[in-house]
């Protein structure tokens, strides 16, 4: 099954916002709630302003071209602490990362996946697995990283067992945690997110 990956914003920009938010309302997921309601409400905007970029994931279903599932990226300075680190990613974190003596800590700008979820209206998941849609945010960012440097990926998500897991077997490993904003609260179980951390070298 082929897959079409689709810049939110070349498709807004074709169509209007209008028709482009009516067809984002066919996009549902209850498993979480911050997922669907990212690409309802806030996907276009923070387009708009250049704060995260939002792609869609299509295929063909029935001969109409279907949103299977979406990703979006944003960029955003990491505290990584040192002992969290293997040897060689010590090795590899200092060439692209500040190093804080005082703290024992990395400081470095990293691609964010900000959000991902499959879209399970009309059972349209089944269309894709996970590891496919993760594996096509990594190549994303990998066709930047060809042209502006850079090998490392993070995310953050729920501190369940599956989702770890899940993360974990396509080559992210866990380095920290961070404490939920208030606002993230409500859509979000627990106090934090796991930091998780990838080198898209070895995918």
């Amino acid at each position: 099954m082929g897959y079409k990956v689709i810049n939110l914003k070349d498709i807004y920009s074709n169509i209007g916002e209008k028709e482009t938010k009516s067809t984002l309302n066919n996009f549902e997921c209850a498993l979480n709630k911050d997922v669907e309601y990212f690409i309802k409400e806030k996907a276009i905007e923070f387009s708009k302003q250049d704060i995260a970029e939002t792609f869609l994931v299509m295929t063909s279903y029935k001969k109409e071209d279907v949103i299977v599932g979406y990703f979006s990226f944003a960029t955003k300075v990491v505290r990584v602490k040192r002992n969290t680190l293997t040897g060689k990613k010590k090795k590899r974190f200092s060439r692209f990362s500040e190093y804080d003596e005082e703290n024992k800590c990395h400081y470095i700008p990293l691609p964010l996946i900000g959000q991902l979820g499959k879209n399970y209206k009309n059972e349209y998941n089944k269309l894709i697995s996970g590891d496919i849609l993760l594996k096509l945010a990594c190549e994303k960012i990998k066709e930047a990283q060809d042209i502006l440097g850079g090998r490392f990926i993070f995310l953050e998500c729920e501190d369940k067992p599956k989702l770890k897991e899940f993360y974990e077997s396509n080559g992210f490993v866990c380095f920290g945690k961070r404490n939920l904003e208030k606002d993230e609260r409500e859509k979000n179980s627990g106090e934090y997110l796991l930091q998780m951390l990838c080198d898209l070298s070895n995918i």
